[in-house]
């Protein structure tokens, strides 16, 4: 899946929550810096297995939604 799809999912399950990419960091217990980094697609940027992880357990989905 490409940087831009995952961003998206990740961007708009962020958004379903109400959560501001502070709280979704936090909560993931990634920086803020790395989630803007993701979100905005920057430099083509995939998160590892790990990240997609814990932002799975964050959002309280599957790995596999996160990735489309």
């Amino acid at each position: 899946m490409s940087p831009k799809k995952i961003s998206a999912v990740i961007a708009r399950l962020r958004k379903r929550e109400g959560w501001s990419q502070a709280e979704l960091a936090r909560r993931a217990k990634v920086s803020q810096s790395y989630l803007n980094q993701l979100e905005s697609g920057a430099k083509g940027k995939r998160p590892g297995v790990k990240i997609l992880q814990r932002l799975g357990k964050a959002l309280g989905v599957p790995v596999t939604e996160l990735l489309g």
